[in-house]
Order: C-alpha cells, then structure tokens, then sequence
C-alpha cells in the first residue's frame, strides 16, 4: 500500500490538483453501469452517511509538492470508500486525494470497452500495489447481445480479485438462477453480480447490488414496474370480485349483512 510520510507539508488540494484527464470514456456502458451502481447505493444506504462512490474520479496517491499537476493519480470507471463522509458541501469532491481523506478505497471497478487499457496488467498490478481490497473487472466484450459468451473466452464478464497477502486472488462467482451470477464482498456487507435487465429500454446483463443471500435490490425503474404489477394484479383482483358479486345479487337478491 502506498503510504505519504509524516514528514511532507503544504502537501497540494483536490483545488490545486487536475480533476479531469480530459479523456472521454469509450461508450456508453462505462458511464451507465457506475452510475446504476451509485443510484443503486444511495437507495440501499440511504440512512448511512459514511460511503462515497466516485464515478470516473482521479484517486491521487502520491503527491507531487513542487508540480502539484504532476501528482501521481488512477482513474478508474467507479470505486468505493466506506469510512468517509459522503457529503463533503455543496461542491462535493473535485478528486478522491488519499493524503486527505486517509482512507484507501475498499473496491475499485473497472469496465472493460472495445479499446482494451490495460485492465488485466497494468491496471491490476496498480490496484493491487496500492492496496485496495477488491478489485472488479467487468468486460461486456465476453457477451454478445444475448447475454451468451462472446468471443473472448479467456476472462469472465464478470471477475472480482481479492487481496489476499498483497496479492490479487480471483473470487468464485455463484450462480444466481435464472440468468445471473454474484461474487459476496464480506467487508461491505453486499454482493456484486451480473443479470439480465432494463435500463430504459436498452436490455442487456448489467451489474447490480445484492444483499448477503444474493437477492438483487431492484432498480428505481425496476420498482416502478413492480409497483405497477402490484396494482394491476390488486385492480383486477378487485374486478373479479365486483363481479361475483354481481352474479350473486342477479340471482339471489341484496347479500345479508
């Protein structure tokens, strides 16, 4: 894990610090599928206040106090801290600064797109060298549109490597019936996983929260459309009744009370 001595002082702000590499991401599923992970989150611990999930943010790990610009920094797709507060003002953070906050993320997530950067190597050797605990691998490029393997079948669409002695270990992943698969994050208390939904119309696998015995927590969309099946069935249930009734009173008069 890397560490800032003691010793350094006026050590550069997520103010001073570049809060975008100014380089845009290469499709729509590295924006969508962190920010799903978030709005998910902010349902789940809505009551909690110790958590941050940072979307496309630099994590800057190691300072530069000459160059402030030239600070060591990793910009995955999403990761999450817990032990830190999640509102920080009306401005929020700029950057995830690890000399300020003291807190190293717990789980960092990256999506695999058509442009391959290093997320298997270079990446992993980073994540791994600084220390965060797990480290999530999601590669859409090993489906096709149906949700079956596509044509790189050395990796899984889903991989979650835990530290384990300052090493990565792939995690086993279980099986979720019908069409889905989930690997449990003992320290955060949550599953991560992978199945078959809606996010607007677009119906692909995408990745989802899930509670300890592997129940995925809907989305905001997902309640909708349950809600709705709720009333239809509780309306229609309602209907049928009415006209028993109906038929009751047709042939047997007024139902005494």
């Amino acid at each position: 894990m890397v560490t800032v001595s003691s010793e350094y002082r006026n050590l550069p702000t997520a103010e001073d610090l570049p809060d975008s590499d100014e380089t845009p991401v290469d499709n729509e599923l590295q924006n969508d599928i962190p920010n799903m992970l978030l709005n998910l989150l902010r349902d789940i611990w809505a009551e909690r206040s110790d958590w941050f999930w940072g979307v496309d943010m630099g994590i800057y790990y190691e300072p530069n106090i000459k160059e402030p610009a030239k600070s060591k920094v990793i910009i995955p797709d999403g990761f999450l801290a817990l032990g830190v507060p999640r509102d920080t003002g009306e401005g929020g953070r700029l950057s995830y600064v690890l000399w300020q906050e003291q807190v190293l993320p717990i789980l960092v997530l990256e999506v695999v797109s058509q442009k391959y950067n290093g997320e298997y190597d270079t990446k992993f050797k980073k994540y791994e060298a600084l220390g965060i605990l797990y480290y999530v691998i999601y590669n859409f490029s090993c489906i096709n549109t149906n949700g079956r393997r596509g044509l790189d079948k050395s990796h899984q669409s889903l991989e979650v490597y835990k530290l384990v002695d300052g090493k990565y270990e792939l995690v086993p992943s279980m099986a979720l019936l019908p069409d889905g698969k989930m690997v449990r994050l003992t320290e955060v208390e949550l599953g991560i996983g992978c199945k078959l939904g809606n996010l607007g119309s677009w119906r692909r696998e995408w990745m989802y929260w899930n509670d300890r015995s592997g129940v995925k927590f809907p989305t905001a969309q997902e309640r909708v459309i349950r809600a709705e099946a709720i009333w239809q069935h509780e309306r229609l249930a309602k209907e049928q009744l009415e006209e028993i009734l109906k038929k009751y009173r047709d042939r047997f008069g007024e139902i005494p009370e």
